[in-house]
């Protein structure tokens, strides 16, 4: 049996692609994956609405175990763009959602879509952090962090052709009250594939695509990478901290030089202010650092996204195997009980010597169930196939457009973190320049 993975080829006549449709169902078909029309990215929700997460609040209240906690609810604020374009000023409209609301959210994508990359969620608490950086999930640097990932998971999502249409994430937007309930009557944590099924498909998997098992390869290696580099980032920051922090002491020292000299006191005076304003600049760099961090970590979640939709094919493919098992050994007994003859040692043929052949009516009854499960088990493994080709199309297609998108962010997001490694010693350079001239006129 042949995977239901696509195999590259050229371009064919038309006439040949409609006889590939009537072959077998055993049978693979090229299959290419589709560029998305202009038209889809024109009807995104993102550009008929405004979607911000405006603010953070902590509030206090009681979970379902009547136990009390503390936790952060985020204001998401709508606003209806066509209106706007016709000189109308269009109401807001806001609600609140909690994180674990948000986690509902892409719980239900992630099993609805299987064949998309579904967009990450900012991290829920805070890691690969320097060291005077706080690590608690309620620190107001990090609940501002992790408002701004909200509100870019909601942009990803509304930005997005297949999920933006989503009936679940409008109401998410929308509407406040019995959201949950609307979600969970999808009954969609039923159709979630279970981690213990996913880890026995991916070893017991006979014909896993190549091109699936190279991008799994390929998330496990950018997860890699960018942890490595948010650590290194992580110590490049605690250093940096301390360089800026020696140069208040610089500023100390300075100012009260000043007060025992009288010709050289206004030259001290003056450097060691410049040299106090360079190290409390610091803080203001290092927030700005941790922005930067935050886009590598979407990517860093990312990673885990396309490895839910290698896992998911790799279900399928395994399915569509068994099934196909099944399917011969029906057809190998069916011929068995036809010509009365056992290929292969089995408890059924040893039960035949043992007490005697069945009769023929016995054998006709059988033979009669096996035919009609056979082509049960044909129709169920075209519809596999079917369905496995399908994914495939779709899947790809999500994925270049991923890559793309990948390839755009992060190149971005480097160019712009070196920039501001740049500008950071532009004003280094400028602060000693700035005390050179202080000296001098001493």
């Amino acid at each position: 049996m042949e995977s239901a993975e696509p195999e590259p080829s050229g371009s064919r006549p038309e006439e040949e692609e409609e006889e590939d449709e009537e072959e077998d169902e055993e049978e693979d078909g090229a299959l290419l994956p589709p560029e998305q029309p202009a038209a889809a990215m024109e009807d995104c929700l993102a550009k008929k609405m405004e979607i911000t997460v405006s603010e953070a609040e902590k509030r206090t209240g009681r979970n379902a175990m009547n136990i009390q906690e503390t936790y952060t609810a985020y204001l998401i604020e709508t606003r209806a763009v066509e209106s706007q374009s016709e000189g109308q000023c269009a109401p807001v409209e806001s609600l609140w959602r909690r994180y674990s609301e948000f986690e509902l959210l892409r719980n239900y994508l992630s099993v609805t879509y299987p064949h998309i990359v579904v967009p990450p969620l900012p991290e829920k608490r805070a890691d690969f952090v320097w060291h005077k950086l706080s690590a608690d999930n309620m620190d107001p640097d990090f609940v501002e962090r992790r408002r701004i990932g909200l509100e870019n998971f909601l942009l990803r999502v509304a930005s997005h052709p297949v999920l933006c249409q989503d009936k679940i994430f409008y109401s998410f937007l929308t509407q406040e009250g019995g959201w949950k309930e609307m979600v969970n009557e999808t009954g969609f944590q039923l159709k979630a594939d279970s981690r213990l099924k996913a880890l026995n498909a991916t070893f017991r998997v006979k014909n896993p695509d190549k091109r699936f098992t190279e991008l799994k390869h390929y998330s496990d290696e950018l997860q890699s990478v960018i942890s490595h580099l948010l650590r290194v980032r992580a110590r490049v920051a605690d250093r940096l901290y301390g360089v800026y922090k020696v140069h208040g002491n610089y500023g100390r020292v300075f100012s009260e030089w000043s007060a025992i000299e009288k010709e050289m006191g206004d030259g001290l005076q003056s450097a060691g202010h410049h040299m106090d304003v360079y190290a409390a600049s610091i803080d203001d760099i290092l927030e700005e650092e941790e922005h930067y961090a935050d886009q590598l970590k979407e990517y860093l979640f990312y990673a885990e996204a396309l490895r839910a939709v290698c896992r998911k094919h790799e279900l399928m493919q395994y399915d569509l195997e068994m099934a196909a098992q099944d399917l011969t050994s029906k057809k190998q007994q069916c011929e068995e009980l036809a010509t009365g003859t056992v290929r292969t040692f089995s408890l059924k043929g040893m039960t035949s010597k043992l007490f005697g052949q069945e009769t023929p009516e016995q054998r006709e009854a059988k033979i009669k169930v096996l035919e009609e499960q056979i082509q049960e088990g044909e129709e169920q493994l075209k519809s596999k196939n079917l369905e496995g080709r399908d994914f495939v199309k779709s899947a790809w297609a999500d994925i270049e457009r991923f890559k793309e998108q990948k390839n755009h962010d992060l190149k971005e997001a480097l160019i712009s973190y070196a920039v501001m490694q740049i500008s950071m010693c532009k004003k280094g350079i400028q602060v000693w320049t700035n005390a050179k001239e202080c000296f001098s006129k001493m």
